[in-house]
């Protein structure tokens, strides 16, 4: 049995820890931020762990209750956070019921070392008025940071320095890529464009903003003698988030879909004679009576051929009408595959399991409005099948290329950054791998791996961490803090905190 270590703070002074960073900063998970959540966040078990040698006091912005919902001006503008149910039958993700407490606009007094706010990118850090409730109607600032800031003009790294502090944590840039991977890749890449006054949402940040964000939040905090651990950003596009929704969920054994398949395939040949003739023959849809069959999706990254479908259908004698609704339909279909990644959820809301199969409606409204008889109108509208399923449900390859791209540039401006100012760093992106695709086995046998809802790594939102997750995550970050300044800080027990919550 080993001799028991004996903490001793090394090199490094612990007495002033902030942390800076966005949703796994604050303690956010299960799609919420809730007490029990910021309790377990990363940096508050740091914190604890720093108090061994020294460490001062940490306090955090604790939400009002339990529930993770957030109001604004009395409206509920976030919902509330993910439990694991089992009243249906079989187990699912639904959201705690109760009516959250948490206002916005009711400003916490005091200094806060935690200063992780959901949704904030890298320059978000930086920015003056952020935390400004009378911005928010304008979406100038953010909700969350609306409850803690210092004063209405304040910023995030101004509040961090205001507490002198003498070590911080920083974990950004998450959120520099993830609206546009949530959104389905609904925004604009702004590689190149160095103004991030003119980004919307679901945008990704240029790489050169990012750079400069970091630049001048390390500068500023280690100019009066701070020391500190950057981590990296996560490969997004291998959370649950994106993974745990098959791309061939349709099971012919079904007795909602099964039986339609003859059918659906007399209607698709047709199309399915033209993508031919257009040279086009991989878009082809058909669904196997002996196996589970993809999605139809949109693909926006094809070349749209509505017009060459309308006009090809025409004349082979389909009439006018029917032959634009078709060619304006599937201009950009195809069926999902192995390289797609469908989401659990849209950015708006939706969720992808109630939505497949499910009546569109907008589109089924437009097709009355076109004459269309309603049995027509509603075997053409079922999302996933005869109507593709929307791009803020899928991320198709090129979008993943996207998020990778970005994320490698982020990567490695952070590396070099830290070596600049000599700093410790903490591999965030192999740790998630690791999670992924390996599983971290724990001193009680189990092993805590990314498999949705069960695998104890990712909470319900398939995305961010559970506490035990964070736990493990913790550890990390004191693995690197005692290698870069020769410390000996308590670890943390992962044993100790859940990796589900449930209902």
């Amino acid at each position: 049995m080993p001799p028991e270590e004996i903490p001793d703070e090394g090199g490094a002074d612990f007495s002033t820890y902030v942390a800076l960073g966005d949703f796994s900063t604050a303690g956010f998970s299960d799609a919420a931020l809730f007490i029990e959540g910021q309790e377990a966040s990363f940096p508050n078990m740091l914190a604890g762990s720093f108090a061994t040698v020294g460490g001062g006091d940490f306090t955090t912005p604790f939400m009002a209750d339990n529930l993770g919902g957030l109001n604004v001006a009395g409206n509920q503008v976030f919902p509330n956070r993910l439990v694991l149910d089992f009243s249906s039958g079989s187990p699912a993700p639904v959201p705690v019921s109760g009516t959250p407490t948490t206002e916005a606009t009711n400003v916490l007094t005091g200094t806060f070392n935690n200063l992780g706010v959901p949704g904030a990118r890298s320059y978000h850090l930086l920015l003056e008025g952020y935390g400004n409730a009378a911005a928010l109607e304008l979406n100038l600032a953010n909700p969350y940071y609306v409850r803690f800031a210092s004063n209405p003009v304040a910023s995030i790294l101004g509040d961090a320095l205001a507490q002198d502090p003498t070590f911080f944590s920083l974990w950004i840039g998450v959120n520099d890529v993830l609206e546009y991977a949530l959104c389905g890749g609904c925004g604009m890449d702004q590689t190149g464009n160095p103004d991030p006054r003119t980004y919307g949402f679901g945008d990704i940040s240029d790489p050169n903003v990012f750079a400069d964000a970091v630049d001048k939040i390390l500068e500023q905090l280690t100019s009066a003698g701070a020391e500190g651990v950057v981590a990296n950003v996560p490969d997004l596009v291998d959370l649950p988030v994106f993974t745990a929704f098959p791309f061939a969920p349709l099971d012919p054994t079904s007795p909602d879909f099964g039986p339609q398949i003859p059918a659906l395939n007399e209607q698709f040949a047709q199309l399915n004679q033209v993508f031919a003739f257009l040279g086009v023959p991989e878009r082809s849809i058909v669904f196997k009576t002996d196996a589970a069959s993809a999605l139809v999706i949109n693909d926006e990254s094809l070349t749209d051929l509505s017009a060459e479908i309308t006009a090809t259908l025409i004349g082979s004698g389909v009439d006018v009408p029917t032959a634009t609704i078709l060619g304006l339909t599937y201009g950009q279909a195809r069926q999902a595959n192995e390289n797609d990644r469908v989401l659990l959820g849209s950015s708006q809301g939706g969720v992808t399991a109630d939505v497949v199969g499910a009546l569109n409606q907008e589109f089924f409204a437009f097709l009355q409005s076109q004459g269309v008889p309603d049995g027509t109108a509603a075997q053409l509208s079922v999302n996933g099948i005869t109507y593709p399923l929307e791009d803020e449900f899928v991320l198709v390859p090129s979008e993943q290329t996207a998020i990778r791209t970005a994320t490698s540039a982020y990567n490695a401006s952070i590396e070099s950054l830290v070596q600049t100012y000599d700093l410790a760093f903490v591999d965030m992106n192999a740790f998630f791998t690791r999670i992924i695709t390996e599983g971290i086995l724990l001193s009680n046998g189990e092993v805590v791996t990314g498999e949705y809802a069960v695998g104890g790594g990712f909470s319900l939102d398939g995305g961010n961490l559970t506490p035990r997750g964070s736990a493990l995550a913790a550890n990390e970050f004191i693995k690197v803090i005692e290698e870069k300044y020769e410390a000996v800080l308590p670890k943390i027990d992962p044993l100790e905190y859940t990796g589900l919550y449930i209902n």
